[in-house]
């Protein structure tokens, strides 16, 4: 058995020291910028979804579930993680790497308008924000030339029926980390509305920066710890 996780995952709590990431942001965001990154463990859900390439491939001779959390074009390309010289000697182009935690849409209202001469309508505002958690260290978790298969991956024991409840929407992923010196970031970014597409949308990312610790995957009907994998020595 092999399949893609399907469908937008709603996240169970990971732990007690989990956070919501939205509300964290926002927090730290809101402190002094020499408060901003004290208390720098943290600990956060992974959003999954459809763009999240997670493959699950299931061995009924071993009775073992491999879990694949793909991570080989999830660079963050906003302009402070562009590295061209570091690229020219052979190095990565992107050193930072991400993971979603969070997304929140808010409509803003609607206003009427002519984007074509002699045909008022109604364009809407809409906002969304998306979070994530970036981090330098990819390579403690898998080899820099492990091409279509670099990601985090883990093995665990598991039913056949049990494999297919997860991949079919019941696996949980989450991540522990340790927040930089300079820990918060953001962009924005506007599509303005045309007639054929009458919505103003603002996009705004903001990232949490830091080390990735380990990573963790749950069963969500049991809340079951399935594995962590943590950051090779």
């Amino acid at each position: 058995m092999r399949a893609a996780l399907a469908g937008l995952l709603s996240l169970l709590p990971l732990s007690a020291a989990a956070v919501d990431a939205v509300a964290e942001y926002a927090r730290r965001a809101a402190l002094p910028a020499n408060e901003r990154c004290a208390g720098n463990s943290i600990e956060l859900p992974v959003t999954l979804s459809q763009e999240a390439l997670v493959d699950t491939a299931y061995d009924t001779a071993t009775g073992r579930l491999r879990i694949l959390y793909r991570m080989q074009f999830n660079d963050l390309t906003e302009g402070w993680n562009w590295h061209p010289d570091i690229a020219a000697a052979g190095g990565d182009y992107y050193t930072f790497k991400y993971l979603p935690i969070a997304s929140t849409t808010e409509d803003r209202g609607s206003y009427r308008a002519e984007d074509k001469i002699g045909a008022p309508q109604e364009f809407r505002i809409r906002w969304r924000y998306d979070y994530f958690f970036v981090f330098d260290n990819p390579y403690d978790f898998y080899a820099r030339d492990a091409g279509d298969d670099a990601g985090f991956v883990v093995d665990v024991p598991a039913t056949e029926a049990d494999a297919r409840r997860l991949a079919g929407g019941d696996l949980r992923m989450g991540l522990r980390g340790r927040l930089a010196a300079d820990c918060l970031s953001d962009s924005t970014t506007f599509w303005k509305s045309t007639f054929a597409t009458p919505v103003d949308f603002t996009l705004k990312k903001r990232y949490l920066i830091g080390k990735l610790v380990e990573v963790f995957f749950l069963d969500a009907a049991s809340g079951k710890l399935l594995a962590r994998l943590p950051a090779r020595p």
